[in-house]
């Protein structure tokens, strides 16, 4: 029993951080909070010419879009 925890240590560590690794991905793609402190964080580069207005247009745009994702599926799954 004690070698077979000992032989399995690591593949539970494994787990454990690919569990939080799935954990992380699910908060970025469905937490509002999440993103609006994403987008404050973008603006904020902007303003201090840390990135282009590009860059800026582009990544604000893709943060938008996923946050109208976010509030479409919460507003679907009330609903239901």
């Amino acid at each position: 029993m004690l070698l077979d925890d000992l032989l399995l240590l690591p593949v539970k560590g494994f787990i454990g951080i690919f569990k939080k690794v799935q954990e992380m991905a699910e908060r970025e793609l469905s937490d509002e909070d999440y993103i609006r402190e994403r987008l404050m964080e973008l603006q904020l580069k902007f303003e201090l010419d840390e990135i282009g207005e590009e860059e800026y247009i582009d990544q604000e745009k893709e943060l938008m879009t996923r946050l109208d994702a976010i509030r479409k599926a919460t507003m679907e799954s009330t609903e239901n």
